[in-house]
């Protein structure tokens, strides 16, 4: 009996890693349970790891709580598949896929091969853990997906709101004198002021004709 070191890494999240020590004849359903008692997630989902090659090209699967179709396929099962029957390759991969409901990909290496047990250890152990494991959202929280998965739009729009500048006159008095200089005016502003501000905007108008005429060309 030997054993067996994998590097267990996140797909997306390189920086992310876990290192450990588990028995050639222990199940992939030890591994699978060692590996979430380093992340935090719960062991009790739908997962698979798959042989993989050198590419991480999936091939043979091996389940936990598979659904009723891979059943019928006649799929392997976790717990009754031993690491050293699935182990061809001194450095073999294996394509893990957590949880198909919300799935996390990860890729697991074969890193090193011990020929003596510890007496003192108690397998799978996690000889290495390297940053924090990411945050699974709940699917049925709509409100937090939808904030983190549009916040940049949500800023744009209030942005706008707050830098819209009426094009006329009749749109200033309609929003009841409320544009962006309006706090800067008092109740007795005369004619003149009104008449040298509709000039200002006359002249921004004949600014942005002419510099949008330059873009013609």
């Amino acid at each position: 009996m030997a054993i067996y070191r994998f590097r267990i890494s996140f797909e997306d999240f390189d920086e992310v890693v876990r290192e450990i020590d588990i028995k050639s004849t222990q199940t992939f359903e030890d591994l699978h349970k060692a590996v979430h008692r380093s992340t935090g997630y719960s062991a009790e989902k739908s997962s698979s790891f798959f042989v993989s090659t050198d590419n991480w090209i999936k091939g043979d699967e091996i389940a936990y709580l598979p659904n009723q179709r891979k059943i019928d396929r006649g799929v392997a099962l976790m717990e009754k598949s031993k690491l050293s029957n699935f182990i061809e390759d001194p450095h073999q991969k294996f394509y893990y896929i957590y949880n198909f409901d919300r799935p996390f990909d990860f890729h697991v290496e074969l890193i090193k091969i011990i020929l003596e047990t510890d007496p003192s250890i108690e397998y799978p152990f996690l000889v290495k853990s390297t940053g924090e494991a990411p945050k699974i959202i709940d699917k049925n929280n709509f409100g937090a997906v939808a904030v983190s998965a549009n916040p940049v739009s949500s800023e744009f729009d209030f942005l706008n709101e707050m830098d819209f500048v009426p094009e006329d006159t009749e749109e200033l008095e309609a929003m009841g004198g409320r544009g962006i200089n309006a706090e800067e005016k008092s109740d007795d502003t005369d004619e003149e002021e009104d008449t040298e501000d509709a000039d200002e905007f006359s002249d921004n108008d004949n600014y942005e004709d002419e510099y949008d005429s330059k873009d013609d060309y």
